[in-house]
């Protein structure tokens, strides 16, 4: 926990004022499983997406009508046209594929995704309020099944829609939509369906939804497995959350309230393992990081899977394999974290971590540094930290580690102009040897309370090494990396975004703009 100064807004937009306090009582004794030091009601959550249109192959732009109605106004404020149908952009399959395709060729090793245009069946609110209302993107995921399709899911009004394509990004089915689910807290692509992590409504005390898997195979729902309620005192009003598949097992982690018992009233996260068939299954912890303020997981072929959190109350980012990050775990960084805010945070909580053919990881990350970092004397668990932030703008970090048990050296750092502000920080494998670091950047940067608004001056892509040296120079394009990506067989990177050019000027308020169609970007190494 740190003494930084509280605003009056949460990250999740709570409509009630946060009281961060210690735990007192039984908590103390409850500590040591790594429980949360804010006590907080219900809350309203939202992940990050993705923006404006790419460079498109002419089969993206012959798709569907409406991808030009979809480019919105700079402000982020115009809806897109909701004329368009999901059957019209999978009439232009075959066309598509083959011009596609040829771009792919063209395009491969330049550094510049082409993409095509999916037709929505639903108005998709692409941005969220973050923590002092900053502007983030509603997440989208993309995920590829063993046979190369990909699956798409993002919100709507009716629910989580998951869209099929095919390998080219082109649509190759209707949507399913899985009625009732709240959000897109992680997906997992199958031969023949789906899973989603999402959140479902649930009976409790404070109201909030409940954590959920949901399997789909074909358009039938097969299972769907709560991973909080009443008997276990927890709730996921926001789950920020990661899903991921080993073949054999399902890995959830993500954002839990305490509904009850020791961590009454106080946020934590939670990891849970779900057979193929919907039952739950040992390992994982029921309470880990403090207010987790960004969560990665990375599925392992044996053993506990690999996870990162950034905690608020051990202030920074920490790897834990096997328990809730305990005071052992290794630090990867001391950041200035705070609830609703971490001068560390992954994109919208949700982060990369890349595992090498040798073993190693890497995860990128918005970072400010520490000037200082102390035990916080006024912490009577002795867990607390104080961190003074090095910088007050984000600069883009990674940071690398031999192996899943060990902390690494010293974050590489990207970038380094005072002024400018770094965002939506992502990180993607890139052929055999490299990887992709990518995020957006905004100028004339004015911050309050850790948050920044500012020019928005392009999404940026820079090739490093495994060792984190650069390996050219930046490349600014129009598409917008958001949300999670997928990799295919052959190690083209695919994405789905919103075509709408981002502002960070001003904060968000009111409802989300919306759109009726995605790109789908694709780059090829």
């Amino acid at each position: 926990m740190t003494n930084a100064r509280r605003t009056t807004t949460h990250r999740r937009r709570s409509p009630r004022r946060i009281a961060r306090k210690p735990l007192a009582g039984s908590l103390a004794v409850a500590a040591l499983l790594g429980g949360a030091w804010y006590a907080t009601a219900a809350t309203n959550s939202g992940d990050s997406g993705g923006s404006t249109a790419a460079k498109t192959s002419p089969s993206a732009s012959a798709s569907t009508s409406a991808s030009a109605s979809s480019e919105a106004a700079a402000d982020g404020s115009t809806s897109a046209s909701g004329t368009a149908t999901a059957s019209a952009s999978a009439k232009t399959t075959p066309k598509a594929v083959a011009k596609t395709s040829t771009a792919a060729k063209a395009a491969t090793g330049t550094l510049t995704p082409i993409s095509t245009t999916v037709a929505l069946a639903a108005k998709f609110p692409y941005l969220t309020a973050g923590y002092n209302n900053t502007r983030e993107w509603t997440r989208t995921t993309t995920a590829v099944a063993p046979n190369g399709t990909l699956r798409v899911a993002w919100p709507a009004a009716d629910g989580v829609h998951v869209t099929p394509l095919n390998a080219a990004g082109v649509r190759s089915g209707a949507d399913t939509i899985v009625k009732g689910a709240k959000e897109v807290g992680g997906l997992v692509a199958h031969n023949d369906g789906f899973a989603l992590l999402t959140r479902v409504t649930d009976t409790n005390k404070w109201k909030e939804t409940a954590a959920a898997i949901v399997r789909y195979t074909g358009a039938k729902q097969t299972f769907r497995t709560k991973l909080t309620s009443t008997a276990s005192n927890d709730t996921s009003p926001g789950l920020d959350g990661q899903l991921t598949w080993n073949g054999t097992k399902y890995g959830a982690y993500f954002v839990v309230h305490g509904a009850g018992g020791f961590a009454d009233g106080h946020f934590g996260d939670k990891l849970t393992y779900i057979s193929a068939k919907g039952a739950k299954l040992s390992g994982g912890w029921s309470w880990g990081c403090s207010h987790n303020e960004g969560i990665a997981l990375h599925a392992e072929t044996s053993g506990a899977f690999t996870s990162l959190c950034f905690d608020d109350w051990r202030s920074g980012l920490f790897v834990s394999t096997g328990i809730g990050a305990p005071d052992v775990a290794p630090v990867v960084q001391r950041e200035q974290c705070w609830a609703g805010y971490c001068g560390g945070t992954f994109p919208s909580r949700t982060g990369d971590l890349v595992k090498s053919a040798s073993g190693r990881y890497a995860t990128a990350f918005a970072s400010r540094g520490a000037a200082s970092a102390k035990k916080n004397s006024a912490d009577s668990s002795g867990r607390g930290w104080t961190v003074t932030p090095k910088t007050s703008t984000h600069q883009v970090a990674v940071a690398f580690m031999a192996n899943r048990n060990s902390g690494p050296g010293k974050a590489v750092y990207l970038t380094s102009a005072a002024g400018t502000e770094n965002v939506n920080v992502h990180v993607a494998p890139y052929g055999k040897d490299r990887l992709l670091v990518s995020w957006e950047s905004l100028k004339g940067a004015k911050c309050n309370a850790g948050t920044c608004t500012g020019t928005f001056t392009g999404t940026h892509l820079r090739l490093i090494d495994w060792n984190g040296k650069v390996q050219g120079a930046d490349k600014v394009v129009s598409a917008r990396i958001s949300g999670d990506i997928a990799v295919l067989k052959n190690g083209t990177l695919t994405w789905a975004y919103a075509p709408v050019t981002p502002t960070y000027a001003s904060p968000l308020n009111g409802a989300s703009p919306t759109t009726t169609s995605l790109r789908i970007a694709r780059l090829t190494p």
